[in-house]
């Protein structure tokens, strides 16, 4: 299993877990809302089980919640520079510049002279 698939898995077990305890209901409450047992409830609640996606949210809907599913694009690699790589160059270069800029910035003044000249 991936590290994408288990942050997944995770993921869900969290968001059933995290439904209902905020609505206030049992795992044998919930069960029975949502038509399932409170075994398969908690075996979905602690990993040992995936529910299938339609499960999912119907869990979800009876304990009062629904999921909102937003997709972005992620880019991996641009000009074939790692993203990772791009980033820690970034803030390397951003290490040289000083944290704290003077208030007032230090210049050499002209001569009165070129500013008197016809």
């Amino acid at each position: 299993m991936s590290s994408l698939e288990q942050h997944a898995i995770d993921d869900v077990t969290r968001h059933l877990r995290e439904s209902r305890t905020s609505a206030g209901l049992t795992l044998r409450e919930l069960a029975r809302r949502a038509g399932t047992s409170h075994s398969t409830l908690l075996a979905y609640e602690t990993g040992r089980k995936i529910p299938a996606v339609t499960t999912y949210l119907r869990i979800l809907e009876a304990a009062g919640f629904a999921a909102d599913i937003v997709t972005s694009r992620r880019v991996r690699v641009r000009d074939g520079i790692n993203r990772g790589e791009e980033l820690a160059a970034v803030l390397k270069l951003a290490e040289q510049f000083p944290a704290n800029m003077p208030r007032q910035m230090n210049f050499p003044r002209f001569p009165d002279s070129i500013h008197t000249q016809t």
